[in-house]
């Protein structure tokens, strides 16, 4: 009798120690694996330009084909004005490195200005460039031509000018 009530306390402990052992790992893993999906969506987000087709004619979105605008009351070749709550519907693109011109960008556009926390926004011609952050999935435009925060939201043609109609041919 003993010996029984030893066996099952025995078999009790090792099957309670091996669930904690793949609980542990599984959370680990997972954890790894989650930072490594978020180094690389920030790493290509934030390396490229590129330009597609869309109702507005050809216009500038991230590398991870995320709509760009641009902030009217931005001057063009200045620094941000959309800080606080602005900053919040409307969030920076922010440098990581060098951004690279992808098909359809020129390179000779793209710049940044530094904001008052000295983060690196990124520029098309001049202009610093923001997300909407209504705009949940890739080509997705929500807001274009739209008037916040003292200025109008547009979207950017891939040569710079800023996009003024609700879309083509308006």
């Amino acid at each position: 009798m003993l010996s029984n009530l030893f066996n099952r306390l025995t078999t009790r402990s090792l099957l309670l120690g091996m669930l904690a052992l793949v609980a542990v790992a599984g959370a680990a893993s997972s954890s790894a694996a989650a930072r490594a999906g978020q180094q690389a969506d920030d790493t290509q987000a934030a390396a490229t330009l590129t330009v597609r087709s869309t109702r507005y004619g050809r216009i500038l979105f991230d590398g991870r084909g995320r709509a760009l605008y641009a902030f009217t009351r931005d001057r063009r070749g200045g620094r941000s004005r959309c800080y606080g709550a602005c900053a919040k519907a409307w969030p920076v693109y922010f440098a990581k490195g060098r951004a690279l011109a992808g098909k359809g960008v020129r390179q000779s556009l793209i710049g940044t200005t530094r904001r008052r926390d000295g983060r690196r926004q990124i520029t098309y011609n001049g202009r610093p460039l923001y997300y909407y952050v209504g705009d949940k999935s890739p080509g997705q435009i929500l807001c274009q031509n739209v008037n916040e925060f003292g200025g109008t939201w547009l979207v950017v043609h891939a040569n710079g000018q800023l996009v003024r109609a609700r879309s083509v041919g308006q």
